[in-house]
């Protein structure tokens, strides 16, 4: 049996997603509380949509893990997987994370591969007399206007098939071609500036770095041409400036339907190219 399990999380009190020795982990809690109500000999083994920093929080985050073996206890002994974990794991992890969804899924759904989008959201504010000082945890406060307009034509060139290279931090046989299908900006009547962006998958500290990039833009730093040169980098430019993590949230992943789980999978682990 394959469970999905949709959680959200305040990321503040995490080193970010993945299990480290001695750190506290979003994975490291789930899986640990997972085994132990679920009286597993070791922890569970689950694996995410998108591994998210230290201070990176999340609303709509998935994860998936396999229940192949698993014997429920004698007190419990007609619940299936799904049901002991829907009944069983809200109460017994701490408030900073929260369940939504617990819920059977095909075989071939892989909570990573299977994803067609990720969709996250920067919060940021561009005045200090508009802070709300209750936002504090998952918002950033400039000291300085930015110019918006500026941002959004910026934005313009950075979406579309590209190599992200001068904003990653790339992995040793990985790959930084992403499809950035939306890259936006909106003012709120507050004053906060949202910033998401949606793409079929972000390399480490991308998102970040595309804020970063655009909040430079938006201060009068650099101009267009210069966005169009990080472009076409071959490496990691140094002078993008990666935002801090309390701004940003992992806001949805979407998947396609269960006939596709499969096929969308093959794709996401085939080596991408830029069609020349």
């Amino acid at each position: 049996m394959k469970v999905r399990i949709d959680l959200a999380y305040d990321g503040t009190g995490f080193s970010g997603w993945a299990r480290q020795v001695d750190l506290r982990t979003v994975q490291g809690v789930l899986e640990d509380t997972i085994a132990q109500v679920m009286r597993l000999s070791e922890p569970a083994m689950t694996v995410c949509a998108g591994r998210t920093d230290a201070g990176v929080h999340a609303r709509g985050q998935v994860v998936h893990v396999d229940f192949d073996n698993w014997t429920p206890p004698a007190r419990s002994a007609s619940l299936t997987a799904d049901e002991a974990l829907r009944q069983w794991l809200p109460r017994a992890l701490p408030d900073d994370i929260v369940i939504r969804q617990v819920r059977v899924v095909p075989s071939e759904f892989d909570a990573r591969f299977s994803a067609l989008e990720r969709r996250y959201v920067y919060r940021l504010w561009d005045s200090l007399a508009n802070v709300d000082p209750l936002t504090r945890g998952y918002t950033l406060a400039l000291p300085h206007h930015v110019n918006l307009d500026a941002m959004v034509q910026a934005a313009q060139h950075l979406t579309g098939l590209h190599d992200f290279v001068a904003f990653c931090r790339p992995k040793e046989h990985g790959t930084s071609i992403r499809d950035l299908k939306e890259l936006s900006l909106v003012r709120r009547d507050s004053g906060l500036i949202e910033i998401t962006a949606r793409a079929d998958a972000f390399c480490h500290s991308m998102v970040r770095s595309l804020v970063g990039c655009l909040v430079t833009i938006g201060r009068g730093q650099r101009d267009i041409e210069w966005v169009k040169t990080n472009l076409l980098a071959q490496a990691r430019v140094n002078d993008i400036i990666v935002m801090p993590a309390h701004g940003l949230t992992l806001e949805e992943v979407t998947y396609p339907s269960d006939e596709d789980l499969g096929l969308q999978a093959e794709r996401a682990r085939t080596r991408r190219e830029i069609p020349r």
